[in-house]
């Protein structure tokens, strides 16, 4: 092989990984905190599947990604535990795509110290419950649901001295975890989890005791031309996906929540 031939075969090996290269894009995601341990999941498939794609997923409270994101925040995807957060971006010209659906969320009593399968809300009345975990109501939407369900069974005005309150749902769960609270309203999704389902048991919450927890994710606005986040959007309807959420506890779109 001469000099040139060397050097025109080496420009098309050049360009072929220049083009597959530009085709590899970062994505940061912005993910609820219920997601935790089904996301992790999901991200470490849809990897084998894609091992030149970047995921990074960053979970925390659903109502402050909402703020970050208006304020410019680098997130590429936006997992919402509320989906109305979700929607408001859409209109407020956030997002480079519509609300699509992806679950809904449930709510539970668990405690590692306590037989919580055995109890009810009532049960938090009990004066040897000294501290009781919720995620903050005022940025979490699993924290919005708890409150509801204690003030529809009129436990709120008996308990909310009790309350410590987590920045997020893991959080919460963090709280109960550690012995800082002996019983926390956490999400299902959470309680499966292997590492607090051998600790402790749960008890589900009636969904009648509050507005339901239905989430959504959009494409941001910053992600309009991502071919790596169109590609892990549509992996969410995929069968495994689907398969993971309904195994940490979570309702897909068009199911019965069972109460």
């Amino acid at each position: 092989m001469n000099l040139r031939q060397f050097l025109a075969r080496s420009l098309v090996v050049f360009t072929m990984l220049g083009a597959g290269t530009a085709q590899a894009e970062k994505v940061t995601i912005a993910a609820a905190a219920d997601l935790k341990f089904a996301m992790d999941e999901i991200v470490a498939h849809f990897r084998e599947e894609n091992p030149r794609d970047e995921i990074e997923v960053i979970y925390g409270s659903s109502g402050k990604f909402h703020t970050q994101i208006q304020q410019g925040a680098p997130y590429d995807l936006y997992f919402s535990a509320d989906i109305g957060f979700a929607q408001e971006l859409v209109k407020a010209g956030h997002a480079a795509s519509p609300v699509i659906p992806y679950a809904v969320g449930r709510i539970v009593l668990w405690s590692p110290s306590m037989d919580a399968s055995k109890m009810t809300l009532e049960s938090l009345a009990d004066p040897k419950i000294a501290r009781i975990a919720i995620a903050n109501p005022k940025h979490a939407p699993y924290g919005k649901r708890a409150e509801e369900a204690l003030r529809a069974t009129r436990l709120w005005d008996k308990v909310e001295r009790k309350l410590v309150y987590g920045e997020n749902i893991a959080h919460t769960a963090q709280f109960v975890q550690t012995g800082n609270a002996q019983v926390g309203i956490i999400a299902l999704s959470l309680a499966l989890n292997p590492a607090l389902a051998d600790k402790g048991g749960y008890w589900l919450i009636p969904d009648n005791l509050h507005e339901p927890l239905e989430q959504g994710f959009i494409i941001t606005k910053r992600a309009a031309g991502n071919a790596t986040a169109k590609r892990f959007a549509d992996y969410m309807n995929r069968k495994a996906a689907r398969a993971t959420m309904t195994r940490y506890g979570f309702v897909l779109p068009g199911e019965s929540t069972g109460r």
